[in-house]
């Protein structure tokens, strides 16, 4: 679990929909694969993922699994997230200001 893992895991769009619906709130397994046009097996690989990402878990209760988001599992992602904003804000404002001067004096 980590970063690379995260957002490895996020980069899918099955997977950002499969953790959008978990979010909402716990979901059975069956109820998560039938939300999808693929085969159960295909969206159980997707859930192993995020599970291996740390960013959701499973509870079995009896033959069911219900999977629910893993509280701060996506909280290094949001953190360099929000590192990798600040330094495009500052390059951004840096460029803005060379234009800037430039037009000033040319």
């Amino acid at each position: 679990m980590g970063l690379d893992s995260s957002l490895a895991a996020l980069s899918d769009p099955t997977r950002r929909r499969l953790l959008r619906l978990v979010g909402e709130r716990p979901r059975k397994a069956g109820e998560l694969a039938t939300a999808f046009p693929v085969s159960r097996p295909a969206v159980s690989k997707h859930l192993r993922v995020l599970r291996e990402a740390g960013l959701i878990d499973v509870e079995s209760r009896g033959r069911t699994r219900i999977y629910h988001l893993v509280p701060g599992g996506i909280t290094e992602v949001r953190r360099w997230v929000e590192e990798t904003g600040r330094f495009w804000d500052s390059a951004l404002e840096a460029f803005r200001r060379r234009v800037e001067e430039r037009e000033v004096s040319g």
